[in-house]
This record gives structure tokens, sequence and C-alpha cells, in this order.
């Protein structure tokens, strides 16, 4: 099941929320006087329509992420009984993770590659869980916050369960740290500005995902899928960029209606992507984007290996090369995350103690070129294939256009405009711009931000749900790492 799913907007989401406003009255009556804001009828309803929607599309799979959180669970606890064996309990609990992440995602791969090499031996065919890596770094995070001592450890399963099942982020993030919501598990309290911001910003993401990312794919698919036969350069530059705004979309998109979800819920999930086609440099690139998983590697990974202190540029290499791994079992994405290991380390020495003095235009240009040669990588997990589109994108076809490609420009004139004008802080701008122009904090200035925000909603549901009528391929891109 995923977000942008006429089943999902009009029976699950409804459903839960029935039973999550019934569970907030249960909270009041029965439990208000054990503690302040106590949620456990709450969390309860929330961990089990979780479970129901993960399970909706591979039930067995449950089992396995119950026991991932079962075996954390009782990893915290020993590492909150222990004294002088902590590390080794936090040891353990890595290797479970890394184990059970390595043997359903990695297996088939390592397998092929000594295959590949000469070396026989069986490949096993082990369906990837949706969303396993995103749900085992949480736990990974649980554990080391456990150490660390930056959270308290989680006394009751389920929830422990509810921090790591939480459907608004299961499958394809963000990356919820544990030390950020723990509170917020066993105490939060939502009022309406959470849940009107919270609706706004899911209406948004959905959006993004059902309105540009799916018709984004179909001009990708179109230049990007195939033999390249009849492939122009200017077809191949289309067909990339396409794919470029494209995952924009979708993974803001799913992480917008996530954030959304949370919101409404209680929880403050942390922002994922702060405009990051508008940067200068690709390490400010990366600032911006998929911003959990890069402040994971940063504070779980980087800084223990000793960060900036010492062989800095090995790890750096170390975390991108991970940073390709975490996005899946194939060559293509280990070069991918050393593509842009390399890049962020000669920048590191050059670019950026001299970008100050260079043209911010020139900077751009710069870095949409490199992080758009970067999705070819990305996109194609055939090396030959990658290959050809490349000799392709570079120069190499037999022509440099065809009717097919002015087809595609200008059939979709009007996403192209809106695709690049919404990778911009246009939303920032337009919001900063009322609050000039409108009275704040006024019964006209509320009626009108209130009219404003609920028409667009109205529009941005309504067309999302004309063009999901009938629709087939509505996966996000991200639910398969």
């Amino acid at each position: 099941m995923v977000f942008s799913d006429l089943f999902f907007i009009f029976a699950f989401l409804p459903a839960f929320i029935i039973c999550y406003i019934l569970a907030y009255y249960i909270d009041r009556k029965w439990f208000s006087t054990e503690m302040t804001g106590c949620t456990k009828a709450r969390n309860l309803v929330l961990v089990l329509f979780s479970l129901l929607f993960y399970a909706w599309g591979e039930p067995v799979y449950v089992f396995l992420m119950l026991g991932s959180v079962f075996i954390n669970y009782l990893v915290g606890i020993a590492i909150s009984r222990q004294t002088d064996r902590r590390k080794t309990a936090l040891v353990i609990g890595l290797i479970c993770n890394i184990l059970i992440l390595g043997i359903f995602k990695y297996a088939g791969f390592f397998a092929q590659t000594l295959n590949d090499v000469g070396i026989p031996v069986s490949i096993p065919h082990i369906s990837l869980p949706i969303g396993i890596s995103f749900y085992t770094f949480q736990a990974i995070s649980y554990i080391i916050d456990v150490y660390r001592r930056q959270a308290p450890v989680q006394h009751r399963f389920v929830d422990l369960l509810l921090y790591i099942s939480m459907f608004p982020q299961l499958i394809a993030g963000p990356i919820v740290r544990y030390d950020i919501v723990a509170k917020q598990i066993n105490d939060r309290s939502v009022t309406m500005e959470d849940i009107v911001e919270g609706s706004f910003r899911f209406l948004i993401g959905l959006g993004k995902k059902v309105i540009l990312a799916n018709m984004l794919s179909e001009i990708s698919g179109q230049f990007l899928d195939g033999d390249f036969n009849n492939l122009t350069t200017a077809g191949a530059w289309v067909g990339i960029v396409a794919y470029t705004l494209q995952i924009f979309f979708d993974f803001s998109g799913y992480s917008d209606m996530a954030i959304g979800l949370g919101r409404c819920l209680g929880f403050h999930f942390a922002e994922n992507f702060t405009h990051p086609y508008c940067c200068k440099t690709i390490t400010e690139f990366w600032r911006r984007w998929h911003m959990s998983l890069g402040s994971f590697f940063r504070d779980y990974v980087y800084i223990p290996m000793g960060g900036n202190r010492k062989h800095q540029s090995l790890n750096i290499l170390v975390v991108w090369f991970l940073t390709g791994m975490w996005h899946g079992a194939s060559w293509n994405f280990i070069l991918w995350g050393l593509y842009f290991g390399f890049i962020v380390t000669v920048e590191k020495f050059t670019l950026l103690k001299v970008k100050d003095y260079i043209p911010s235009l020139f900077l751009h240009v710069y870095s949409m070129f490199l992080v758009i040669v970067g999705w070819g990588i990305f996109y194609f997990d055939n090396m030959n294939t990658m290959g050809r589109f490349f000799g392709i994108f570079f120069g190499g076809a037999a022509q440099f256009s065809d009717f097919t490609v002015e087809s595609a420009l200008l059939n979709n004139f009007w996403l192209w405009i809106v695709a690049l004008l919404f990778c911009m802080p246009v939303y920032d701008s337009v919001k900063n711009l009322a609050i000039r122009v409108i009275p704040q904090n006024t019964f006209v200035g509320n009626s009108i931000a209130l009219c404003t925000r609920l028409s667009l909603s109205i529009v941005l549901l309504f067309i999302s749900v004309a063009l999901l009528v009938g629709a087939t391929n509505n996966a996000f891109i991200y639910t398969r790492f």
C-alpha cells in the first residue's frame, strides 16, 4: 500500500482516523490520571494500523520486522542494564541488524559477484522486503542513542515497535532518529494548527507525486527505457532531465506526506529536503537532499571514524561507498556513491575554498550538470546499457534531435515550467510575501489565509484523485530501498 493510492486515501486513512480519535478519548478517560498526555490507546491503534499497512503488500515480511524489533528491544534493555558489557551488547545488536540487511538485500548480489569472478556458488533468490533499509537504520539509531545515553531505553515493546513500524515513514522515510521522537512516543499533544498544517503538507506531497512525478515518469520512461536504437542526444538529455525532476518530486513528495501525517499525530519529523536543485556545489546539494540519510551517516559513521580530524578523505569515501550500497545491491549504486564521494572530496580541498569568487550562475550550472550525470548512473543497473546511454548523452548519436523530442517538450510545456518552478523556493517566497501584504493575527488576515489554504487543498486533492483514477504504475521510487 502506498500513500498515493485511492484505497489508502478513501478507505485506510478514514478508518485509521476514526479509530485513532476513539483511542484519544479512551486515553483521556481511562489513562489520563496515570501521566500527562498518556498515549497508550493511540499507540496501540497506530501500531495495529502500521502492521496492517505493511502487511498489505507482503504479509510474510511483517514477521521479519517484528523479529528485528524484538532483537533490538532486548539489546536496548541489555545496554541499559549492563555497566561493563554495554559495548558488547551494542556490537551484538549492530551485527544482528547488519546481518538481517545483508541477507535479505545483498546475499544475491554477493553470490552473483562471486560467480562473475569464477567462484561458483548458488545464488539465493530472496525478495527484498519493502523499506528494510529504512527500518533497519532506525533500529540502529535506537540502540546507538541508548548506548550513548542520548535517549532513554524503551521498556515497552509495543512502543519500540511503534517507533520502527510507524506507517507514515515506514517504507520510504525520512529516517527518523530515535532521540528526536523518543519523548513524543509516550507524551504528545496535537493542536488544531498541527492538523491544518499537517493535512496541507500531506496534500502538497500528494500533488508532487501524482501531478508532477507520475507525469514526468512517462517522459523519462519514453527516452530511458528501451534499446536506444532511435535515441538522439537531445532525447537522452530530455529523458534524464525528466528523471532528475521526477525523482525529486517523487521522493520529496513522499517525505512531505510522511511529515504531514506525522504532524497530524503529534510527531515532528525532521525535514528531508530543502530545495536541493538550488545548490551551487555538490557538497551543498547533499546537505539539501535526503538529509535524514546524510545526518545518519555523519553521526553514526563519519564522526566515529574520525570525521574531519583524521583520514578525512578516506572517511568521506567510506561514507559514500556505504551510501551507494544502502541504495541497492547493484554495481551502479556503488559507482554512483563513489562518484559523488570523489566529487565531494575534491570540492573540499579546491572549490569550497574559492567558490565565493566564482559567479553563482557558473556554480549552479556546474552542480546541476554533475547531478544530472549522477542520476544517469543511478538509473541504469546494467553497466552496458549505462555505457551506451552516456555515449549518446555526450553526442554519440546518429542525429542530435527528432520529432519525438520536440513533442515531449512542446506537448508538456506547462509541466516542464511548473516542475522547474517548484524546484525553487516558490512556496516560501509566496508565504513571505503574504506575511508582508496580509495583516497577520487579525480576523481578515486569518480568513484570507484559511480560504487560500482550503482552496489549494481542494484543488490538489481533486486533481490528484482525477489522475489516480485508472492509474496503474504508482509506486514510489524509494520504496524499493
